[in-house]
């Protein structure tokens, strides 16, 4: 049997652009309003993604990043504490994501709002307070910056010239060769990702057989299929 992780991507690096998302306690329905989660599938939800807090009652736009021209390309969010808190849709990830968010770095996130985006193969990677508020200036202010973090590393990296490879800049420190900031991701996360095993369904599918072998040694389950065969 092929490896069930061979077609799991590993998630050990992601680069891009950021997009500043202010604000403590931002819960899953400001992410996606209720009203939107009556779908059959997640296509689509990106368009919605904190929709009330980007549109008034008639539709018309409203002061917001992602309504911004300058973010919408943006994969790298940058956000504040307990971000995902609320209920535990895992529409909030999947409307994220659909948007084009790749990476989501903060000060904190709720548990079950990480483990959907870990389910996504989306790193949410903590760093302190002061590490954010700096990033998410520099990202208002450099909107075509390059923001690169590091998975494996736990390290995030941003205001570097294109043309530096030295990877030099390290704690928070301001330089000539830009930032570095060391962030904090949950251990079995960052395995999960690094090693492309972050996917559980696609590695139960690659594993059916094992499932099946492993079902048919359990009693209460043999029990159970005699069960329906009798009442068909």
């Amino acid at each position: 049997m092929s490896d069930p992780t061979e077609e799991i991507p590993e998630v050990d690096y992601v680069e891009g652009t950021g997009i500043p998302i202010r604000g403590n306690d931002i819960d899953t329905d400001q992410i996606i309003p209720a009203r939107f989660m009556k779908v059959v599938t997640f296509d689509g939800l990106g368009e919605f993604a904190f929709f009330d807090l980007r549109f008034d009652d008639e539709d018309n736009q409203k002061d917001h990043p992602m309504n911004e021209e300058r973010f919408q390309d943006a994969n790298v969010m940058v956000v504040n504490n307990n971000f995902g808190c609320g209920s535990s849709r895992e529409h909030a990830p999947q409307a994220l994501m659909r948007w084009g968010i790749d990476a989501i770095i903060g000060e904190g996130f709720a548990e079950i709002f990480a483990g959907n985006c870990l389910a996504l193969g989306i790193p949410t990677v903590t760093a302190d307070h002061e590490s954010i508020n700096a990033l998410q200036q520099w990202v208002d202010d450099n909107p075509d910056g390059k923001i690169e973090v590091d998975v494996a590393a736990e390290t995030v990296r941003y205001g570097v010239p294109e043309s530096d490879d030295s990877g030099a800049g390290q704690n928070s420190e301001s330089s000539a060769l830009g930032n570095e900031i060391s962030v904090s991701v949950d251990d079995a996360q960052r395995q999960a990702l690094v090693e492309g095993i972050w996917d559980t369904t696609a590695l139960m599918k690659a594993n059916r057989n094992a499932i099946e072998a492993t079902a048919d040694q359990l009693p209460y389950l043999d029990q159970t299929r005699s069960d329906v065969e009798a009442d068909d």
